[in-house]
């Protein structure tokens, strides 16, 4: 067995060989937290110069994907997509048998799970991991990634991946980190763009960004406490289908959703967002839940109409 495939008795005390394919910032992040740790790391890169930096922090510049994978049992991918990571490792896959990938790129989750039997079919283990930091925050105490696939994985390489983020593992089944991943860049992403309306909606009035922000953040960061304010158990009553209508109900969201679609209008802001937002709760008028909780948008969503 070559020096730097899989153990299955690993020495604690040695830090495992690490990897890292992918050095935009977030591979970087990781590639440096891991050498702060005390992690020997190879690393690659379609666009060598980008190695430069983290190999003068002590990181060792592979010179093919092939010699990079060769280099650890482990092999962390941090790139745009999946398909990215089929153009790099073709001249690679000799090298593949008896090592780990774990592919860190966004993409959806049949992707994820083609992409385990793809390293399957190769003789390597496969995670899939969805890392939910910014790069900044690589390696602190506030960093965590999903993973999904074989625990047994997971397990053999806990120390190394846990030196990027808290590992939390959510099943066998390849697609869920990536699942979950794109569930939390969903809130993200339409926060982020909820964000740029209301500082565009305030800009009308003079108000500037740097006025409108820190305002507007006082509700962003507060939703997750407004949302579970008495509720023992948020997501409960979802999932038993109840909607009680006792604080906020569809008809009263809806009105202020067909409020804030008016103001836009008449400023002349672009009405994609809000138009969408008031959608959701017309839908749910239409269906005849406007006395039930906000909440009840959920079945328009899970439910589409056609046409």
């Amino acid at each position: 067995m070559n020096a730097h495939q899989e153990n299955p008795h690993p020495t604690a005390q040695l830090p495992t060989p690490v990897t890292v394919i992918g050095l935009g910032p977030m591979g970087r992040a990781m590639v440096r937290t891991l050498l702060a740790a005390g992690h020997e790391v190879t690393v690659w890169n379609r666009t060598a110069s980008r190695a430069d930096g983290v190999v003068s922090d002590g990181a060792k510049r592979a010179t093919t994907p092939r010699v990079a994978i060769e280099a650890s049992p482990l092999t962390l991918l941090s790139l745009t997509d999946y398909p990215a990571m089929y153009d790099i490792l073709t001249d690679a896959t000799a090298a593949l048998s008896g090592r780990t990938l774990v592919n860190l790129s966004s993409d959806t989750p049949d992707r994820s799970r083609e992409a385990a039997t793809w390293a399957a079919g190769h003789g390597a283990a496969f995670l899939t991991g969805g890392v939910m930091n910014p790069a900044p925050m690589v390696g602190t105490d506030a960093a965590y990634v999903y993973y999904s696939g074989d625990e047994d994985v997971l397990t053999r390489h806990r120390a190394a991946l846990a030196v990027i983020g808290a590992p939390k593992y959510l099943g066998t089944d390849p697609g869920l980190a990536q699942l979950m991943y794109q569930a939390h860049l969903t809130v993200f992403l339409t926060a982020l763009s909820g964000l740029m309306h209301a500082t565009a909606l305030l800009g009308t009035a003079g108000i500037t960004a740097e006025q409108a922000l820190p305002e507007l953040f006082l509700t962003a960061d507060t939703i997750g406490a407004m949302m579970t304010a008495g509720e023992d158990r948020p997501g409960a009553a979802l999932d038993a289908g109840e909607h009680p209508g006792d604080l906020s109900t569809v008809t009263m969201m809806g009105a202020t959703a067909d409020h804030i679609l008016e103001t836009s209008a008449t400023l002349g802001l672009d009405l994609a967002l809000p138009s969408t937002i008031l959608g959701h709760y017309r839908r749910a008028v239409e269906d005849g839940h406007g006395g039930d909780n906000w909440t009840r948008i959920i079945d328009g969503m899970r439910e589409p109409r056609v046409g």
